[in-house]
């Protein structure tokens, strides 16, 4: 693979980079800030995100993937056009070859679509690559090998179960159910139960802090900020684990479920293999407290978080190119 080739995990939180021989190059938030007055973008990733919710009314913070489809075609293509030339530093001159993940449900019109804006943001051939296949690799499983794998992939906008052996995805499903999802789930929460309007960001530190997808043995608080929606004031309310498991457990249901179809339509042979080899949990949803404890209960089979699991994707879709060529 040529020093110049890059893996792109395109997610709909963040964006990971990956480059041969130099690993994870860039980690940022997939965000841009619009300014409607002037129609100009004024900033992409981290930048952005630093500007949601703190600048005028004229900016917009745009995400151009949500759950795993591009809702934003011309936003994306800048935004990959940053990514790229940011990775690419001094050898931008140079048109890399570029890998990408997709979530394994995405139709042909949105592989097309991702295909092309990559090309348009100044790739010199693109792959794209299933997310489970993406997030096994870089999980270090020779994917290759006639051995049933089972990959659980918890990301940002999607959650994708996949059965792998031969390199090959033997089943799928892919839900719009994930670590957004987690956060919506917990803004509605404080909303409904403690009448505190509190943001995305807010949302997400109480999901790594205290969110559970099991009962905790000790219950653990935190105190959270936010605009009390009946006065309109700013307001302090404490929340606690056990609260946060039961605004949780209606998403963590639906992943449940998706898990549970996709070994009911597994082959009896590739199911035993998964019996004897285990479940692997990848993406930043799996770092939910208690989530690889809560599908070993549910399914019966051992559940495990892979090492770095919000870096696999991006490594796996970096290091596809030498599999595709073992693979011809």
């Amino acid at each position: 693979m040529p020093a110049s080739d890059i893996g792109i995990d395109l997610g709909t939180t963040s964006s990971l980079v990956y480059s041969t021989g130099k690993g994870i190059i860039l980690k940022e938030p997939s965000v841009v800030a619009y300014d409607k007055d002037t129609e100009k973008i004024k900033a992409v990733g981290e930048e952005a995100r630093q500007m949601i919710g703190r600048a005028g009314g004229n900016i917009e913070a745009i995400r151009p993937i949500r759950g795993g489809e591009i809702t934003d075609y011309l936003m994306l293509e800048k935004m990959l056009k940053y990514f790229i030339s940011k990775a690419m530093g001094n050898r931008a001159f140079r048109k890399p070859r570029i890998s990408i993940s997709v979530p394994s449900q995405s139709t042909e019109v949105e592989r097309r679509a991702m295909k092309e804006a990559t090309y348009q943001a100044g790739a010199r051939e693109v792959y794209l690559i299933e997310e489970a296949i993406a997030a096994a690799i870089g999980s270090g499983i020779d994917i290759l090998k006639p051995f049933g794998n089972m990959i659980v992939d918890i990301g940002g906008g999607t959650t994708d179960a996949a059965i792998i052996s031969l390199g090959d995805v033997v089943e799928s499903n892919s839900i719009k159910t994930a670590g957004d999802s987690f956060d919506q789930a917990i803004m509605r929460y404080v909303r409904n139960t403690h009448n505190l309007f509190i943001g995305e960001q807010a949302a997400e530190k109480i999901k790594i802090q205290i969110g559970t997808a099991v009962g905790r043995a000790n219950s653990i608080s935190m105190e959270v900020k936010g605009r009390n929606i009946i006065t309109g004031l700013p307001k302090v309310a404490t929340l606690t684990s056990e609260e946060i498991r039961s605004a949780l457990q209606e998403e963590t249901s639906h992943i449940l479920e998706m898990v549970h179809g996709v070994l009911e339509k597994t082959p009896p042979e590739l199911a035993a293999d998964i019996v004897d080899r285990g479940i692997v949990l990848t993406g930043g949803g799996a770092l939910l407290h208690g989530m690889e404890e809560l599908i070993e209960q549910k399914t019966g089979i051992n559940t495990m978080i892979a090492e770095n699991p919000t870096l696999v994707v991006a490594e796996g879709t970096g290091k596809y190119a030498e599999f595709a060529s073992r693979m011809m």
